[in-house]
């Protein structure tokens, strides 16, 4: 029987191919395209293209149903709802793998598909799009779009989708989506979209923190972004701000909120906030217990120099290793106007570290941005009479210096970590594009600013002309813990 509908089926595609083709030679108007090229031979030959037509003729078809040789039946769970469209079997075998199997299958001319209405409502631009090979969508039609593309196997679609959230992370949209895409993309094992979900939302997370779409995020998102040390925020009083919201509106069982105030670094807020939040915290003052040891290691960080604490205690662990901290006592907005043009450089300053034993002391740092910077093996030679040798040396690549005006012997114990964040234009949004990590150079990386064309004045990269950087240092401590045999 099986073997008897799959003949069926190619009979019916072949006549199907066999009046497309027909329909197809009649004299059309479209556009003609000769183009000079070179065929095997080495000879010139043209080409004359009717692709444009052959999508127009293809959309006719679907839209008038001619030639249709099997119906799509679109049912909802729930039957309220129901598309019928008149569809040819050539085009969605030939575009889907899954379709195929099931038409080569069918004991009927009706295919009855059960999707989900968010599904259905936009059943009729996947089909089109197997028609056409465009589609046109907007935020809240991404996900049941990628839903069918992902059913049906069409991976050039589920590729293009993906391709666009990620572009679209970025734009405005009334109660948010990229929290929703994560979601999605974790249930769908799309790795790529639940990572630069994932990436977008810590790298902005200040801008998350103050929309609609924190407090309804799962409590799973709320656990990978609180690990994170890379998250960028103006403080961890407001990180500990936003989770207690998230808190109160949620209602989460114990262990969840427990787990989610033991992630916070209690150790990088000032000993003044964090008796506020004793004082004056309601979720706090519910579940002080289960972050009494936290609070208490805070304190002790506050009240002892680093070196005496490292003795003692693991200060590798994630309670004193700081975030990308905005503030200005942890580093510095860097404005460069027309980037291209020359060196530049800037000093800021910084506290030395976020104990309260070192608050009142500053280190004052020194940048040096080069837009033409190249390695030495890369460098023009001199001769022997100091003439420059006429080899011309094209190229060179941005590269970013921040080094300590002066040395002290308290830096001993603590290596500084130099983050630079780079700042981009998406969908009319000032966003993190990149942020690299480095112990005094960006060379160090090898990749700084690779992508960004800063000679293009239509760059993402470049915002009234200027690039915009925030330059963040952190401490980070040594332990110095004896280990016992």
């Amino acid at each position: 029987m099986v073997k008897q509908n799959r003949r069926l089926a190619r009979i019916h595609i072949g006549m199907l191919l066999l009046a497309l083709c027909l329909h197809l030679g009649e004299a059309t108007a479209g556009t003609l395209r000769v183009d000079g090229a070179q065929d095997g031979g080495g000879t010139s030959s043209d080409t004359i293209s009717h692709s444009l037509t052959l999508v127009q003729r293809l959309e006719a078809l679907l839209v008038g149903g001619n030639g249709s040789d099997v119906t799509l039946r679109v049912e909802t769970p729930s039957a309220d709802e129901v598309k019928v469209i008149q569809a040819h079997s050539l085009v969605l075998s030939l575009q889907s793998s899954v379709f195929e199997e099931i038409l080569l299958t069918r004991n009927s001319s009706t295919l009855v598909l059960k999707e989900s209405s968010d599904c259905a409502a936009v059943f009729d631009k996947f089909i089109r799009y197997l028609y056409c090979g465009e589609i046109s969508l907007n935020l809240d039609q991404a996900t049941p779009l990628h839903k069918l593309a992902t059913k049906y196997q069409v991976l050039v679609l589920q590729q293009g989708i993906t391709q666009y959230m990620t572009k679209n992370l970025a734009r405005d949209s009334p109660s948010g989506h990229v929290a929703g895409w994560y979601e999605y993309a974790l249930i769908a094992g799309d790795v790529t979209l639940r990572d630069n979900c994932l990436q977008y939302l810590a790298w902005n997370l200040s801008s998350v923190l103050q929309s609609g779409e924190w407090v309804s995020i799962s409590s799973q998102l709320l656990m990978s972004l609180l690990k994170r040390s890379d998250l960028i925020l103006q403080s961890e009083m407001e990180l500990f701000a936003a989770l207690e919201a998230w808190i109160i509106q949620n209602d989460p069982d114990g262990l969840t909120a427990e787990n989610a105030l033991r992630a916070v670094r209690y150790a990088m807020m000032p000993p003044r906030e964090l008796f506020r939040l004793q004082t004056q915290s309601s979720v706090l003052a519910r579940y002080q217990e289960s972050v009494r040891d936290l609070l208490y290691m805070s304190y002790q960080f506050h009240s002892a120099s680093p070196m005496h604490m490292a003795k003692y205690f693991d200060v590798n662990c994630s309670l004193f290793v700081p975030r990308n901290y905005l503030s200005p006592v942890w580093g510095s907005p860097w404005i460069i106007n027309n980037p291209t043009r020359d060196d530049r450089s800037t000093s800021f300053q910084t506290q030395l570290g976020p104990s309260g034993h070192d608050a009142s002391k500053r280190v004052t740092w020194n940048a040096l941005f080069s837009p033409r910077w190249l390695p030495l093996s890369m460098r023009p030679i001199y001769t022997e009479t100091g003439a420059m040798q006429p080899t011309r040396v094209e190229g060179g690549r941005p590269r970013i210096i921040i080094t300590p005006a002066t040395s002290s012997a308290e830096f001993a114990g603590v290596n500084f970590q130099k983050t630079v964040l780079v700042m981009a234009q998406q969908q009319g949004r000032l966003v993190v594009k990149h942020v690299y990590n480095f112990h005094q150079s960006t060379e160090e990386n090898g990749d700084f600013l690779a992508e960004a064309d800063l000679y293009r004045r239509t760059s993402e990269y470049l915002i009234d002309s200027s690039l915009l950087l925030h330059i963040v240092v952190k401490p980070l401590y040594q332990t110095l813990i004896t280990t016992k045999n």
